[in-house]
């Protein structure tokens, strides 16, 4: 089952997809709940962390393997604690299509040949957002010709860092048109590179020793989303969530980057907040 948000519909709906689909109105006040969706709708066991449900507003959290009893302890396990809020949580809408480029193969490596001898390696950077459905965690992906599926992201501009880029990506692409402040994105801790060698090979989650001179890198960040956050889509986009363990290791519908995100999620603990 995947959750569809946006595209060209101009009702700006969400649409849960399945037998019995819910279309939501995103103009409206988000429900406190998604109605008509059967549990099993949500995939298999949660890859990636332990599950574990904690009130709103309780700023400890607790987890299935327990409370720490030692301060040190306690700090380190925080730091590796994510917040799920629902999907219904949020609001989301849509505004005008942003420009793609529509390139062949060949035409791409030839871009990349070029601005590789005009600024050297390529650095993306890309985010990790999760939120909670039927209670599992959920990917959030941008959908591009109803065929291509992305992390939200994009390439850093020379000497800019990776979070401010992260930032400027996010919101060019996830928020409204021309306002850049009206979301303030929590850029967590990187939790994965991948390297590419040369214009025609694929990417790989290590740099080889003989390779002195990588042409592209792509970085994984985890962002974390708080309540009531907003969502605005281009027309020609679809953001979907998709269960993790729908993910895992397909890499034959979603590639080898984002297939493999739920294995390096697996240090994490997951809250699912309820709202």
């Amino acid at each position: 089952m995947r959750v569809i948000v946006g595209g060209e519909d101009r009702a700006r709906n969400l649409v849960v997809g399945g037998d019995n689909a819910t279309v939501i109105m995103a103009d409206q006040a988000p429900p406190t709940t998604v109605a008509s969706l059967s549990a099993a709708a949500g995939g298999g066991g949660g890859v990636g962390g332990t599950v574990a449900i904690v009130n709103g507003g309780d700023e400890e959290g607790r987890t299935e393997s327990g409370i720490h009893h030692h301060q040190h302890r306690h700090h380190h396990h925080q730091s590796h604690v994510v917040n799920l809020y629902p999907l219904s949580c949020y609001y989301f809408g849509s505004r005008d299509p942003i420009r793609s480029k529509n390139e062949t193969l060949s035409e791409r490596i030839l871009r990349l040949k070029s601005n590789y001898e005009t600024r050297g390696l390529r650095t993306c950077v890309e985010a990790v957002i999760l939120v909670e459905l039927l209670k599992h965690p959920h990917l959030l992906l941008l959908q591009v010709r109803n065929s291509i599926f992305k992390l939200p992201g994009g390439r850093l501009r020379p000497g800019e860092s990776d979070v401010d880029g992260l930032r400027r990506k996010l919101s060019s692409k996830l928020s409204a048109e021309g306002d850049s402040t009206a979301t303030e994105w929590e850029v967590g801790e990187c939790i994965g590179r991948w390297w590419r060698a040369d214009f025609e090979t694929l990417f790989y989650p290590y740099l080889p020793p003989s390779i002195k001179k990588p042409k592209e890198c792509i970085k994984l960040f985890l962002v974390k989303l708080r309540a009531n956050q907003k969502f605005i889509v281009p027309k020609n986009m679809k953001l979907i969530a998709v269960p993790l363990s729908q993910i895992h290791e397909n890499h034959k519908s979603y590639g080898s980057i984002i297939a493999g995100i739920p294995q390096l999620l697996s240090k994490f603990t997951f809250n699912i907040v309820e709202i």
